[in-house]
């Protein structure tokens, strides 16, 4: 399941390789992958709409029609949606459009809107794939960053032989597989908490936070497309969970300490992502505390700082911390990156609107002791890969560091 809890939004223009898109659809779904589609008007000539409704669960989109958001503006919530959009098959006609920024349709227009990775799976009669404007318009897409999945050689459907065939549907699968991984954390075993803990009160009641776990799990999959053996000490959350990566299911703040502990021991590098409470009942009652006065007191103690004590058991290991704040961002984050000597703290405001705890997006402010880094508001798949980006920068900015240290001290 290597595209486990991607968002692939897949792109159908008009072109008679529209068929091959159904099955591209449910391959990318047997890869883990949530899809959903949208169609030029063109494509919907060829196959028609509720065929990919049927394989994909979720209506398609050829217009804004608010059937997505409810402002009306589809091709924009889509677009922030999807992790990748491809376009498969895409025509001469939405090349030309992409390449030359127009945005005429509701495909041009969401492409125009993207802030994900964009790929296209060019598919065509050979004398048009070859054509010098197209040839130009590819070379200006690939210059933008845009991925070209192929086309490939063989029979087409207008009897002629040559390039321009699109790539199979398995074939642009491991394509997409190969949007989201690269190698800056090759072989380095990450481990990473995320979620909230509970702390129990009774045997039916306890005290947590609001958080989801979504950014933790968006960081671990990072990680893992980085090239990571990651492990997780996950609290209570209901997100879909990776087979590639070791979870550890905890629910106290205690446990959590006790597994990073356990974990942390031959970690190249730790991410503080989980929620951990700060205090926790003195006293659990063995029974359900029933309800007689008015008011009802509950002494707190104090619980581990599991971040603050693993960094002290092993000053070398490159530590992460998250601050969520209400005020003062950058004021209380810098004060916990001094005080517990941490390598890096990943700042965000709680409280707002459709951001931070419970939300899929966010945005955040990456501290070390020479810079800040903002990232503005974005999915928390797309952060989590800008965070281990910038993590596998700074790692191996110490590392260079350190070997110029280590030469002159010779």
């Amino acid at each position: 399941m290597k595209l486990a809890n991607k968002h692939i939004l897949v792109a159908v223009s008009g072109g008679i390789a529209a068929y091959k898109s159904a099955e591209f659809v449910r391959a990318l779904q047997r890869a883990g992958a949530q899809v959903r589609v949208v169609m030029t008007e063109s494509a919907t000539r060829f196959i028609t709409p509720l065929t990919f409704q049927a394989l994909s669960g979720y209506p398609v989109h050829t217009s804004d029609d608010a059937s997505f958001d409810k402002a009306g503006v589809d091709h924009i919530a889509l677009s922030r949606w999807s992790d990748a959009i491809i376009i498969a098959p895409a025509t001469a006609n939405i090349i030309a459009k992409i390449s030359n920024g127009v945005a005429d349709s509701f495909v041009s227009s969401l492409c125009l809107a993207h802030q994900s990775s964009l790929a296209i799976a060019p598919a065509m009669n050979q004398a048009m794939w070859n054509n010098s404007a197209t040839q130009q318009n590819i070379t200006t897409l690939k210059e933008r960053g845009v991925k070209v999945f192929g086309p490939a050689q063989g029979i087409q459907a207008c009897g002629e032989t040559g390039e321009g065939r699109m790539l199979e549907p398995d074939d642009l699968v491991h394509h997409c597989i190969a949007l989201f991984a690269n190698h800056s954390l090759s072989a380095k075993k990450v481990v990473i908490t995320a979620g909230p803990t509970v702390e129990p009160i009774d045997p039916v009641r306890f005290i947590s936070n609001r958080s989801s776990g979504k950014m933790g799990y968006a960081i671990a999959g990072a990680a893992l497309e980085a090239g990571a053996h990651v492990t997780v000490i996950s609290g209570p959350t209901h997100l879909q969970e990776n087979e590639r990566i070791n979870y550890v299911h905890v629910e106290t703040a205690q446990q959590m300490y006790a597994a990073a502990k356990e974990h942390c021991i031959d970690a190249d590098l730790f991410i503080a992502a989980a929620a951990v409470a700060d205090y926790e009942p003195t006293n659990i009652a063995d029974q359900k505390i029933k309800k007689k006065d008015d008011t009802l007191s509950i002494q707190l103690s104090r619980t581990p700082d599991t971040l603050k004590e693993i960094k002290l058991s092993h000053p070398s290991l490159f530590c992460i911390g998250f601050a969520a704040e209400t005020e003062n961002l950058i004021q209380h984050a810098s004060e916990k990156l001094r005080q517990k000597s941490l390598n890096m703290i990943i700042a965000n405001q709680v409280g707002l609107s459709n951001q931070g705890f419970n939300s899929d997006f966010n945005a955040v402010e990456i501290i070390s002791s020479d810079s800040t880094i903002s990232l503005p508001r974005a999915r928390k798949s797309e952060l989590a890969r800008l965070i281990i980006k910038n993590i596998a920068d700074q790692l191996k900015k110490e590392a260079s560091q350190t070997n110029v240290t280590y030469l002159q001290s010779k």
